[in-house]
């Protein structure tokens, strides 16, 4: 793909929270790295939950999760899974506390929301108070919907990044639009975008 649209004659790319940091490398032009963190901190403020707690629902997303928890000040826990194959969990345990907690797991895409589901059923499994779920990407593979549909969570929340048209009360969609406009306009003016960033 980065072949592709060096040839299509692009001269710079602006993207949010990929999933591996190290795509950016493969570009021979300027990569302008959003965060959906400027929309989803403000969501999580509104909120207003007074023993929050981040969550990973994975090892791999412990970076992104300590970013979100050191910026709001509260505590993190981490979710660790053994998959015998792709797509499918055998095995899932947490570590740190979420007894009385109201728990937000943190991840960058969602997929076939296994992973996510099952998460938030061990957190609600070790006493957490309530569950919700924030991810950048929602790719949203069925039967992902119905998973969330059927799971504890309270709330799965999204970016726009990719367009969600399947319908769940438990799905929220914030948009990123004004962000990416920003940014371009940035770019356009020959300014600098790292105020965006939040964390």
């Amino acid at each position: 793909i980065a072949d592709m649209l060096s040839t299509a004659g692009i001269n710079r790319l602006i993207t949010m929270d990929l999933h591996a940091d190290q795509i950016q490398g493969f570009l021979d032009v300027p990569v302008d790295h959003l965060y959906a963190s400027r929309v989803f901190i403000d969501y999580m403020r509104d909120l207003n939950l007074d023993n929050l707690v981040l969550a990973t629902p994975d090892v791999g997303g412990t970076k992104r999760a300590s970013a979100y928890a050191k910026f709001l000040e509260v505590p993190m826990v981490i979710c660790y899974k053994l998959r015998k194959k792709a797509n499918v969990i055998s095995d899932m345990q947490v570590l740190g506390d979420v007894e009385g907690m109201d728990v937000l797991l943190v991840d960058d895409i969602v997929d076939t929301a296994g992973t996510i589901t099952k998460a938030a059923e061990l957190m609600m499994n070790n006493g957490a108070k309530s569950v919700r779920a924030i991810a950048s990407h929602a790719v949203m593979s069925d039967p992902a919907t119905q998973r969330v549909n059927d799971s504890c969570l309270t709330e799965m929340i999204f970016t726009d990044s990719i367009p969600y048209t399947k319908k769940s009360e438990k799905v929220r969609i914030l948009s990123v639009a004004n962000m990416f406009a920003e940014s371009i306009q940035r770019v356009c003016n020959n300014e600098s975008i790292s105020s965006l960033y939040v964390i």
